[in-house]
């Protein structure tokens, strides 16, 4: 083992980068480094019985009701409001979602920049972790090795041969690009001036053209080869592709046993903590599958009292998506990244339902590389959903290819990978 060093975590707040964060950073406890999270504060109590130290930030002033919130509450919320908005085309959503939402985080970034001086201060880390869409100036200018951690579709890391980020279309819709690039500068171009104002104004360096964050001295993102657009855009000796950060911090529930008994196939359905707040969209899906001879475990989400399973599903609020992954046959996702990436790192075939960011940039990417289908999330109907699933199931050869990848993205060991480049840098 190495010497012990401090690293410190500032993940989103939201479930994706923070679970992603966890799993690199167990690899590190186990190695006896000392780990601590500058999440956001309702994350309260779930980081350090994981066995983190905690030191909390606001991202706004604390809420008038002193109820403790759910971990990520803000952007469930958040998210439950603005989903009319998700019908819209990718184009439409750049000034309806993206942009507002991008607003709301530098609005945290600036609120929350004096505590973290004095987190950095007491923590003295060795080395900084950020996985987010926005640039921290506090973090890169501390004086330690800052490591970027990107958590998204690595289109956030833009080039001129691959399709724009958050938009969705094909590896050859060149001509469609060069119109959503002409609208997401229309939309973001004032909002990306005073925000690279405010950032230098803190004493970190100019953010790159039309990027709302710095690259580190180490960049790592999470991303399956297969999936990869390397090819389309080199990147240089600093990025590092981590495939999968499954964390081994969750353990499998009691299930009926029609679950594993492998008398019919297995769906797992999640459209992720923020897109199943839209309970309508849901309820379609769960009433698409009702008549399928197969087994489904559903990701309810926060509003899972509102919802109505049939008789052949079983699911929670909150479900060990990790450890229920392996069981299942094919998977029916909004297209985040994690579940995305966790689905190729058990090898199973997906249906995308797209709804916001770089959901429909995964579902897009999956579609075309032939590892699943993209359905249009809100015109699908119940039959077109029911034989998508079919057909997928029934695909045996598709099934093979993936369980080989699954197995060659296991062997890679993505944790253990991060956290020796993040031992590496920290030395």
């Amino acid at each position: 083992m190495s010497a012990q060093k401090t690293f410190l975590f500032m993940p989103e707040s939201a479930y994706g980068p923070t679970n992603n964060c966890i799993g690199v950073g167990n690899e590190l406890l186990k190695r006896g480094h000392r780990v601590v999270f500058a999440a956001e504060a309702s994350w309260s109590g779930k980081l350090s019985a994981l066995g983190f130290e905690e030191d909390l930030v606001d991202l706004a002033p604390p809420p008038e009701d002193t109820d403790e919130q759910d971990a990520g509450q803000f952007w469930k919320d958040y998210i439950r409001d603005i989903s009319p908005e998700f019908r819209k085309t990718t184009a439409e959503q750049l000034e309806t979602v993206t942009l507002p939402i991008m607003q709301e985080l530098i609005d945290g970034a600036k609120y929350c920049e004096p505590q973290l001086k004095e987190i950095i201060a007491r923590v003295k880390p060795d080395v900084i972790i950020e996985d987010n869409v926005i640039s921290f100036p506090a973090l890169s200018t501390a004086g330690v090795p800052y490591v970027r951690l990107v958590s998204c579709n690595p289109l956030e890391v833009p080039g001129p041969a691959i399709a724009p980020v958050f938009s969705g279309l094909g590896e050859d819709a060149t001509d469609e690009w060069v119109t959503f690039r002409e609208e997401f500068r229309r939309t973001h171009e004032p909002l990306w001036q005073e925000f690279n104002a405010w950032v230098q104004e803190q004493g970190a360096a100019p953010l790159p053209e039309m990027e709302f964050i710095h690259s580190g001295e180490l960049n790592l993102y999470l991303y399956p080869e297969e999936l990869d657009y390397i090819e389309r855009r080199p990147l240089d000796e600093t990025w590092h592709r981590i495939e999968s950060a499954v964390r081994e911090t969750e353990t499998l529930p009691e299930i009926p046993g029609a679950f594993t008994n492998g008398t019919q196939p297995v769906i797992y359905f999640s459209l992720g903590s923020l897109g199943s707040a839209d309970v309508s969209l849901m309820q379609r899906v769960i009433d698409a599958l009702a008549t399928l001879p197969a087994q489904v475990i559903v990701s309810m989400g926060p509003l899972h009292d509102e919802l109505h399973l049939a008789e052949n599903m079983w699911g929670a609020e909150f479900l060990p998506q990790t450890v229920l992954l392996p069981l299942a046959d094919l998977v029916i996702t909004h297209g985040g990244n994690n579940t995305v990436t966790e689905s190729m790192h058990f090898g199973k075939p997906m249906v995308l339902l797209p709804l916001f960011w770089d959901q429909y940039d995964n579902a897009q990417r999956v579609d075309e590389r032939g590892f699943g289908k993209r359905l249009a999330t809100y015109e699908f109907s119940a039959e077109e959903l029911r034989n998508t699933v079919t057909g997928l199931l029934e695909d045996t050869e598709l099934r093979d290819r993936l369980a080989r990848i699954g197995a060659r993205i296991r062997e890679q060991h993505g944790v253990r990978r991060a956290a020796d480049l993040l031992e590496r840098v920290a030395k």
